[in-house]
């Protein structure tokens, strides 16, 4: 993907194994843990292109959230930051090669970003 794609969509529930189940059957996504990501059920749709997570709901977590892919976390916070915008949750680790970070733009909407690569294979 590149800079400025959104390439994951997380969805807060508050049962996972009941939202398995409901998006499986409604939707017909594809929701399996992949190694490493044990709590946290991947879906993908079966244009084999979208996807993203189940996780748990939290206070700050209560809308689905979209993740934009970015050449540099780092940068996009910068810049979000002198355009007028905040982080709710500065950069953290995915995996060895990725990492995730939560921007909030001048209307309060959370947006997160991603760089890296993360493989599910």
């Amino acid at each position: 993907m590149a800079h400025g794609d959104i390439t994951h969509i997380d969805i807060p529930v508050s049962d996972l194994g009941a939202a398995t189940a409901f998006y499986s059957q409604l939707f017909g996504w594809s929701i399996s843990e992949p190694p490493g990501f044990e709590g946290y059920p991947m879906w993908r749709a079966p244009n084999e292109l979208s996807g993203g997570g189940l996780a748990p709901r939290s206070e700050g977590f209560t809308q689905p959230r979209s993740y934009v892919e970015v050449d540099s976390i780092d940068d996009t916070i910068a810049a979000a930051l002198a355009a007028g915008g905040s982080v709710a949750m500065q950069k953290q680790p995915i995996t060895e090669t990725s990492a995730w970070a939560v921007i909030v733009d001048p209307d309060g909407n959370h947006i997160g970003l991603f760089d890296g690569v993360v493989s599910m294979d």
